[in-house]
């Protein structure tokens, strides 16, 4: 063999070599996923809207911001509708009716989305406090800042749902309110239809009683049907306060995670609250992370150190 045959033949040798090698290495595919964090009942009214005012919207998130944007997506509880009306409760006192009548100022939206909250609960006790019109004009705010919403009161009971994808993920978000629905057959029915259509359900409630640190058996029932129905997690808001936290068949339920951006320091339960940073796949929850917060006098969340 001539030295030219010789050297392609050690090519051959080298190159079916690196081939072989490559074709055998195990392929390793990472399942698809998302990292979403819950928060609970937020307030842009009241005592809030004055450090708006005099700080600017961005200072109530100064130092939670860095792990909202770090999720793909943020949700929580709107407490309340956004509209152009002056406020009655921001210089109110605590007992007179007006001081629990909300209207959250119309640069809401643009805070909500730059904050990474892009996702809000609108079925709850406060949403009417400025009648429909108050709801027709939350809606067009939300919609122009590009924050989507779930629980419309004005929607069809049977159809409170807001659908996205995610990183690949079919997510369906439905509400439970014990203001704004009638019937639990209609959530559940919804929740089924969802689950049985291949998406990932997150529902996310308004219950139970204010200030109180554990949920009710009715509570408990509900949960348990949205479980059955093919939910993959609970998450409720509305006592202000957290309440404990229950595996039912496999499924997380947190009956309330208190308050995230809120003015009440009275005691230690309603000025601590709970983020959830939920990690789901399209076989639902894969991982969760508890953040203990604590509201601060100044009006700033910031995480529990």
């Amino acid at each position: 063999m001539d030295l030219f045959s010789k050297f392609i033949a050690m090519l051959t040798v080298l190159f079916s070599g690196l081939f072989m090698s490559h074709a055998t290495e195990p392929v390793i595919v990472q399942p698809s996923q998302v990292e979403i964090i819950f928060g609970g009942d937020m307030l842009f009214d009241r005592t809030i809207r004055t450090t708006i005012e005099e700080k600017g919207g961005d200072y109530i998130f100064s130092c939670i911001d860095p792990l909202l944007t770090s999720a793909d997506l943020v949700v929580a509880n709107l407490e309340g509708p956004i509209t152009d009306n002056p406020s009655v409760s921001q210089n109110s006192e605590p007992g007179d009716g007006s001081n629990y009548t909300f209207t959250q100022p119309p640069q809401t939206g643009p805070l909500l989305f730059r904050h990474n909250i892009r996702l809000v609960n609108i079925g709850n006790n406060h949403m009417l406090n400025f009648s429909r019109a108050g709801l027709v004009q939350t809606k067009e705010y939300l919609d122009a800042a590009g924050v989507g919403y779930f629980g419309d009161p004005d929607s069809p009971e049977a159809e409170r749902v807001a659908r996205m994808m995610l990183n690949g993920i079919p997510l369906s978000f439905a509400n439970w309110s014990d203001w704004t629905s009638d019937k639990t057959d209609h959530t559940v029915a919804q929740v089924r239809k969802e689950a049985r259509n291949g998406r990932v359900v997150v529902v996310y409630t308004h219950w139970g009683v204010e200030y109180a640190t554990t949920s009710l058996p009715r509570m408990q029932d509900l949960a348990h049907q949205f479980v059955d129905a093919g939910a993959s997690i609970v998450i409720g808001s509305h006592p202000h306060v957290v309440q404990e936290h229950e595996i039912y068949k496999g499924k997380d339920i947190y009956y309330s995670l208190g308050n995230f951006i809120f003015d009440q320091y009275w005691e230690d339960a309603v000025y601590h609250g709970l983020l959830l940073d939920v990690v789901f796949t399209t076989d639902g929850v894969a991982h969760i992370k508890e953040i203990p917060i604590v509201l601060g006098r100044d009006r700033r969340t910031c995480p529990q150190s």
